[in-house]
């Protein structure tokens, strides 16, 4: 099994706008007796909705890539490199073909499939493929572990 690790650091949320009401990882279980209330306070993935994809605010690079960091896992690895836009955050003439897609844009209001909630894309992106450093500093400032 491999797990890709490139955008699922979601460490310490210091970039604007940080997308959760907690501003840094979770170190244990919320000893919360209120099932929403320890969920919130137990959550390291911090997407607005988990089917949110797009360019996400607040997510930082994970484990770094590992040949078989533990049992049953054959590697961490990168597969879409730091820094690679999902998509456009909004529409931008390009010769590739390369359409638009809501979920990228940072002030959509969602639909069904994500409970309608806001997107959770970081502004001013590129089309897809192509280098977007403001996601990629923000990957590298919310990294967890944090980069040394």
């Amino acid at each position: 099994m491999l797990i890709d690790t490139s955008r699922n650091g979601w460490g310490n949320c210091v970039q604007t706008p940080c997308q959760s009401i907690q501003t840094t990882r979770p170190t244990a279980a919320s000893t919360s007796t209120v099932l929403d209330t320890y969920i919130n306070q137990s959550r390291i993935d911090r997407r607005i909705h988990l089917g949110n994809w797009c360019n996400q605010a607040g997510a930082g690079m994970g484990e770094r890539p590992t040949a078989a960091p533990q049992p049953g896992i054959d590697a961490y690895v990168w597969i879409k490199p730091p820094g690679e836009s999902d998509g456009s955050s909004s529409l931008i003439p390009n010769d590739e073909g390369k359409g638009f897609d809501r979920m990228c844009d940072p002030t959509y209001g969602g639909n069904e499939r994500n409970g309608n909630s806001m997107s959770g894309a970081l502004g001013n992106a590129p089309i897809s493929g192509q280098w977007f450093s403001a996601q990629f500093q923000q990957l590298m400032a919310n990294a967890y572990p944090a980069l040394s």
